[in-house]
């Protein structure tokens, strides 16, 4: 799709929030605008929000729907994008809706899984949900071919594929000794909760050292549970890129991530990755050589130690947010903007 468009991004992650949908969204938008579209971005920074429940650092937002009306109108986009599922992806679905404006979507986790983790509630009545969230969108964005064929499976006949990247200047091999404990050093970066697993990891009898990069809400748990674990807070993208580069392996105990965007920034700095064979690894790492994946996430973490660092490198080149931000805009269905000023005249 070659013609600028005015873009429309809402959604309810965002900052102060450090997570693969915010970095995603960043890296969207500054290459959409490297490609000539304007992008607006409504995120819950304008509104009133209070804290999610058990995610106090995720906000949601209060009653957003005039000002969302406002926002929308003014801007008047060719494209509107709902990325998240919150109180602020559910008021610009009503109003897409009320005013006959096309949108997509996108599916970014596996929402289910973790409802299901955290609160015990059925996978089968999240997906009801989410189908019926999402069967008004032209096109529900999915970051991989396994994730599309999952929700297919639940119904979904509107998916299609929106890949990912990496910032291969940020994320890079470099001389780093930041994670100065004894070798080898396997490293763990995300949110720390419940639905990451990352006790998996932390119980495995492992050579070496042990460190673990994040927040989240188990971390107090799992620092009183494994004191002899090294852990650091959330870290800046080049910060975070010293401890990649610094560790031996990257060990992703995820079952439920639908692709990881840690995976390809631990590549990028040639950090071999160890993981279970699941969506995600298996989209990420395919048959490449730069992982190593086994229900035994011990024998895969052991198996790791063996690869190339500059094989884990080659294999991140792949991924470009260019190319990824290319197809995200070649799914939008732009509305011609005749049609807001008729809506405006008709209110």
């Amino acid at each position: 799709m070659n013609k600028a468009m005015k873009i429309m991004i809402v959604t309810d992650a965002w900052e102060p929030q450090v997570n693969g949908v915010v970095r995603t969204l960043k890296n969207t938008r500054r290459e959409l605008l490297a490609l000539g579209h304007q992008v607006e971005l409504l995120t819950p920074l304008e509104f009133r929000t209070v804290p999610c429940p058990t995610y106090p650092e995720i906000r949601l937002s209060l009653l957003p729907r005039r000002k969302l009306r406002e926002r929308i109108g003014q801007f008047a986009p060719d494209a509107l994008h709902i990325a998240t599922e919150g109180p602020l992806g559910m008021a610009a679905r009503a109003y897409a809706l009320r005013h006959k404006l096309p949108f997509t979507t996108a599916y970014h986790t596996r929402f289910p899984e973790y409802v299901q983790a955290r609160f015990r509630i059925p996978l089968a009545a999240t997906y009801r949900f989410l189908h019926w969230f999402h069967k008004p969108s032209l096109a529900v964005m999915a970051p991989t071919p396994v994730v599309k064929q999952d929700l297919e499976k639940f119904g979904f006949t509107n998916v299609v594929l929106w890949t990912r990247g990496v910032d291969l200047e940020i994320f890079r091999p470099m001389d780093s000794k930041v994670l100065n404990t004894a070798r080898p050093i396997f490293l763990y970066v995300g949110r720390v909760a419940v639905e990451k697993n990352v006790e998996a990891f932390l119980q495995l009898d492992l050579p070496g050292s042990k460190w673990v990069a994040g927040e989240g809400p188990a971390l107090a748990e799992l620092k009183s549970r494994y004191p002899q674990v090294n852990y650091l807070g959330v870290l800046s993208q080049a910060e975070l890129a010293k401890v990649y580069a610094a560790a031996d392996v990257f060990v992703f105990p995820s079952r439920t991530d639908t692709f990881g965007l840690v995976l390809l920034e631990a590549l990028a700095c040639g950090t071999p990755v160890a993981a279970y064979p699941v969506t995600g690894p298996i989209d990420v790492l395919g048959n490449g050589g730069a992982g190593a994946m086994h229900d035994d996430l011990r024998e895969a973490c052991l198996a790791a130690l063996k690869i190339d660092r500059r094989d884990a490198r080659a294999w991140a080149e792949r991924f470009s947010w260019a190319a990824a931000s290319a197809q995200f805009a070649a799914h939008l269905k732009p509305r011609r903007r005749e049609t807001y000023r008729e809506e405006s005249a008709a209110a």
